[in-house]
């Protein structure tokens, strides 16, 4: 995959006590970020691309990190009719 890679992970306590899991990014250019992911878009992640175990993630492209995090906030939208 081009583009940028989750380069580290690393499970994180949030304020309300559930675990997070915090991705490094790694871009082509050598910049980083950091991405938290709740544990719903934590679990879709890791169903996107077919791993396990959080530190199987290493290596995985950006795309599947973006489409959890859409993933996670879609599950509070509602349409008003």
């Amino acid at each position: 995959m081009s583009g940028a890679v989750i380069q580290h992970i690393q499970v994180a306590a949030a304020h309300d006590g559930v675990a997070e899991l915090i991705v490094t990014l790694q871009f082509e250019n050598g910049g980083r970020s950091l991405v938290t992911l709740d544990d719903y878009a934590t679990h879709r992640l890791m169903e996107l691309s077919g791993v396990e175990k959080a530190e199987a993630l290493v290596g995985t492209g950006w795309e599947h990190v973006r489409d959890a995090l859409a993933a996670s906030s879609a599950r509070y939208m509602t349409e008003n009719i």
